[in-house]
């Protein structure tokens, strides 16, 4: 399949095609390219206009639109010869319990790396970072939870928030952090959708009704990232009468995370290109059943400046 991933984020965007070309206009311009280069088109413009003909050319060249609401996709469309991709389906079904495993344990050290380095970042001095270092460099399948529970006491304490406690239903911190969290778990899905995986088929979390565990399982090492751009928040804003809340002014600061810069594979990459460079590696992972071709994400350094 092709390997572009077109996001069309701009206000008032105007989508067409013309002569195998995907055209989008802009307040920013006009730009230009093939639709045989594309895999899918993301549209997460509020209020983009999408003619009519663009929906039956990206059809004949196989390319998937993404259509989403607040950043979380709500309409797929799919060509009728690629509603079903069998390769990849029967790939993802029958992945065995070993790769499986492998996978989500290369998540997870992926994961608990990150929050080493942003923990080292945040507070350089802290008491709980040798441990951390350790328990996140380790070979133990359960490291997880303790690399958690340590990265939230740094986490806490680096922002004067020494009773912090990383709970769902706890105000303040908590709040802000699971906007952060919905807003990357779109981001996964798009990307998701856009090569083709079906995330209702995770290789870590159990499956329920409208659950998406896979894209749950591949946000893991992201959201040190969500966690860093929530830190940046908390220390240059001054707490409201009613604590940390989810401001208009919050939310529109949160869904930069993805424009943020960090590392990958030697590359200077934005988070969303990078999300979507792992979630190719994931793909090429299962349909070639070798887990080495999969590559989350781990900085080089500990630079999280964006």
């Amino acid at each position: 399949m092709s390997f572009h991933i077109v996001n069309i984020d701009s206000p008032r965007a105007s989508l067409s095609c013309r002569d195998g070309q995907l055209i989008c206009k802009s307040a920013e311009g006009e730009r230009r390219l093939p639709l045989e280069d594309v895999a899918s088109i993301i549209i997460t413009s509020f209020s983009a206009q999408i003619h009519s003909n663009l929906f039956l050319e990206a059809a004949k060249h196989g390319v998937a639109l993404i259509i989403c609401e607040a950043f979380k996709p709500v309409s797929l469309v799919l060509p009728a010869n690629r509603s079903t991709d069998t390769l990849l389906s029967r790939a993802q079904f029958g992945l065995d319990e070993k790769k499986r495993t492998r996978l989500w344990q290369m998540t997870i050290d992926a994961k608990c790396r990150n929050q080493s380095a942003l923990a080292e970042y945040l507070s350089p001095n802290d008491i709980a970072l040798p441990v951390l270092a350790s328990e996140a460099a380790s070979k133990k399948p359960q490291k997880e939870a303790p690399c958690a529970k340590l990265f939230w006491h740094v986490f806490g304490r680096s922002l004067n928030e020494k009773d912090f406690s990383r709970e769902r239903s706890l105000p303040g911190l908590n709040g802000l952090l699971n906007y952060g969290y919905a807003v990357l778990l779109s981001t996964i899905l798009q990307k998701l959708f856009g090569v083709g995986l079906d995330p209702t088929f995770g290789i870590s979390r159990v499956a329920r009704e409208r659950s998406t565990p896979l894209a749950y399982d591949l946000m893991e090492p992201f959201r040190p990232c969500v966690d860093w751009r929530v830190a940046q928040w908390v220390r240059r804003e001054t707490r409201g009468e009613n604590g940390w809340d989810v401001t208009p002014e919050f939310r529109r600061w949160i869904t930069g995370f993805s424009l943020d810069r960090v590392d990958y594979l030697g590359l200077k990459l934005d988070v969303r290109s990078c999300i979507e460079a792992s979630v190719h590696g994931f793909r090429r992972a299962v349909i070639g059943a070798d887990t080495r071709l999969y590559k989350p994400w781990t900085p080089k350094n500990s630079k999280w400046a964006g």
